[in-house]
């Protein structure tokens, strides 16, 4: 059996879930509503404020999907009831964000500032300079977008210049020793 599969999806206050037919699955909540698609095999049910996913068989497939889908219905709700945020900062001389209205400029030692435009659903929210925190009710999305923003400059080994997640270890090399 799926662990993560079987486990149910507790709905807190003020989060509601609505499944209609194909798996649309539509969770509306404080922050706002996620619509999904999803797999049409997997079985989902609303059962006294928990969503239950079961599957029809043992097949590989089926066994990979079960988790899949019970794991994207958590997100949503996470999403609508939370919300989803990524932490990315800025690392190096002269390198800093900017942002007016929806639009984030980076200037990353090129030639020309690079501009950004929010997503929709997405808002990013700058803390100084060189921190810029990636917010929205949609994981992948936000995801997503801070992977975008993070394939502007990407952190280089030696100096670790360029933009990374907070959370992230940059492996450092050694530099080049002069000849004596």
């Amino acid at each position: 059996m799926s662990r993560i599969g079987r486990l149910p999806v507790t709905v807190p206050a003020g989060v509601t879930v609505e499944i209609a037919e194909n798996n649309k699955v539509t969770v509306k909540g404080p922050k706002g509503t996620l619509v999904r698609e999803l797999p049409a095999e997997m079985e989902i049910k609303l059962e006294d404020g928990k969503v239950v996913v079961t599957r029809p068989n043992d097949l590989k497939k089926m066994k990979s999907l079960h988790g899949l889908t019970r794991t994207l219905i958590n997100n949503m709700v996470v999403g609508v009831s939370e919300g989803y945020e990524k932490v990315l900062e800025v690392n190096g001389v002269g390198y800093r964000a900017a942002k007016s209205g929806n639009k984030l400029t980076l200037s990353l030692g090129y030639s020309h500032p690079v501009e950004m435009i929010d997503p929709e659903g997405i808002e990013t929210v700058l803390d100084g300079q060189n921190k810029i925190t990636v917010k929205g009710i949609d994981k992948e999305k936000v995801g997503q977008y801070a992977a975008e923003i993070r394939d502007k400059r990407r952190p280089e080994p030696y100096k670790g210049k360029g933009i990374k997640y907070a959370d992230e270890v940059i492996r450092r090399k050694v530099g080049k020793t002069g000849k004596k």
